[in-house]
């Protein structure tokens, strides 16, 4: 009959011993062999009339593994069971028997497996321990207006030049990787950038300033560049990062333009809201309010909801079976790890297993679910908001439904909306369970604020 012993081996880590002697598994092999003699066929026989020698002589012997395998998995699975015991992953083997069990003289095997146990912890303590601020960012009139001449500017229209003028002006250029001399080898993409003329580099506008489209010249951007002008030019428009800072570009200017915004008018009312019958300025301007507040509420909810999942994966004090762990993250996956790369990992793995730990807890305690019907009505309002439709006007739309069918077969989607909504649920229950204090902010101070992984990147173990 089979035993199952367990041995601790560190913290939260158990070395699990399962011995099988051979009638354990032997019943089991027998049955299936039967079974299989039923359905077999092999050229020469009828299907279901192979002797049942010649099958055990061919399939007998991995038969054979395969069953022993099986029945020692069922062993530890029912023994996991039983002991209701909670573990990360799955159980690692750590040995199974010496030799192949041989068909001719079954024996007794032994199969050892390492598991990882989860961890008990207490989250309500950190909850009731820590203050958190939710700040607020008042919308000023300078918004308003910065706002307003942003979208002058976007739906502006563009006059074109015979040569750059003003800092105002609208460059368009293309830049192409070269040698000193300007030759561009073959094959060599050109990079189109269109920008304004006064956030150019400096030194790039002294060279410019008076050139007509047509004009190319050779640059280095370590040369044109000041060491703050630098990172910011290799990445757009260059696209490339500061490693090639001292290759040669071959820029030409194709076109200047010079722009004139829009007026602020009655028509671009229109095109910036379109069917919302905006018509008169103060209308406009408190449309753009409640814009700006609404992504100014975003901003700050993700900030307090940082602030929550920082303090609560960093603060909560849960031991983890570090070693069991690691050896899972070496072994575990498709392809085996180096230790270097497990190391290099495992930071990152460790502060998202505490989340997951964390929020699974709190969602099964608090009974925090999300029904397939919750997902669908959150498609549907984004379909309809989408399609500029209200859900009255739903009702008059019978494709709507069709469309949904359709669209929550999109696994993906389906599954990033789940989560979504389940993480907006789980934070929405944390609102009430921490004491928030709102505090008002100017924008300039919220973004100067320390980011909240870096303020609570200490683990407390």
């Amino acid at each position: 009959m089979a035993t199952v012993t367990r041995e601790n081996i560190g913290t939260l880590h158990d070395n699990i011993t399962v011995k099988l002697e051979k009638s354990d598994y032997m019943p089991a092999f027998e049955k299936s062999l039967k079974s299989y003699a039923k359905t077999a066929t092999i050229p020469g026989f009828r299907k279901g009339m192979v002797p049942a020698g010649m099958l055990r002589k061919m399939y007998g012997q991995s038969m054979l593994n395969d069953e022993v395998v099986r029945t020692a998995s069922r062993q530890l699975e029912d023994y996991m069971k039983g002991e209701k015991l909670a573990i990360f992953a799955q159980p690692m083997l750590v040995k199974g028997p010496e030799t192949r069990i041989d068909i001719m003289s079954p024996v007794d095997a032994e199969f050892s497996f390492e598991v990882g146990l989860k961890p008990e912890f207490d989250v309500d303590g950190v909850i009731t321990a820590n203050a958190l601020i939710h700040y607020n960012i008042p919308v000023t009139d300078k918004m308003l207006e910065d706002e307003k001449e942003r979208i002058s500017r976007r739906y502006g229209k563009v006059d074109e030049q015979t040569e750059i003028t003003a800092a105002d002006n609208i460059i368009y250029s293309t830049y192409e990787a070269c040698d000193a001399d300007g030759n561009v080898a073959e094959g060599t993409q050109a990079i189109e950038d269109t920008e304004e003329f006064g956030k150019m580099p400096a030194k790039m506008q002294e060279m410019l300033m008076g050139k007509a489209p047509g004009y190319t010249v050779v640059i280095v951007p370590s040369e044109v560049c000041t060491e703050e002008e630098l990172a910011g030019f290799m990445k757009d428009p260059l696209k490339t990062d500061a490693s090639a800072a001292g290759n040669s570009y071959k820029l030409t200017l194709t076109k200047v333009g010079h722009l004139i915004p829009a007026s602020i008018d009655a028509e671009l009312f229109e095109r910036v809201f379109p069917n919302k019958d905006i018509t008169t300025e103060e209308a406009f301007t408190n449309r753009l309010r409640e814009e700006i507040q609404f992504e100014l509420a975003r901003i700050t909810n993700e900030r307090l909801q940082n602030e929550m999942f920082e303090l609560l994966v960093h603060k909560t004090d849960i031991t983890l079976p570090v070693p069991f762990l690691k050896r899972w993250l070496r072994e575990g996956g498709e392809k085996p790890k180096t230790a270097e790369e497990v190391e290099a990992e495992f930071g990152s793995f460790e502060h998202q297993l505490r989340w997951q730990l964390i929020s699974d807890k709190l969602m099964m305690e608090n009974g925090i679910q999300i029904t397939m019907n919750e997902v669908r009505d959150d498609i549907k309002g984004r379909v309809l908001a989408y399609f500029g439709m209200g859900a009255d006007e739903a009702e008059d739309a019978p494709w709507i439904e069709s469309y949904l069918d359709k669209v929550t077969k999109d696994e993906k989607m389906v599954d990033e909306t789940y989560r979504r909504l389940l993480f907006g649920k789980l934070f929405g229950y944390l609102y009430t369970k921490f004491a928030i204090t709102v505090q008002e902010v100017t924008d300039e101070d919220f973004f100067k604020l320390a980011d909240p992984h870096a303020t609570h990147h200490h683990h407390a173990h």
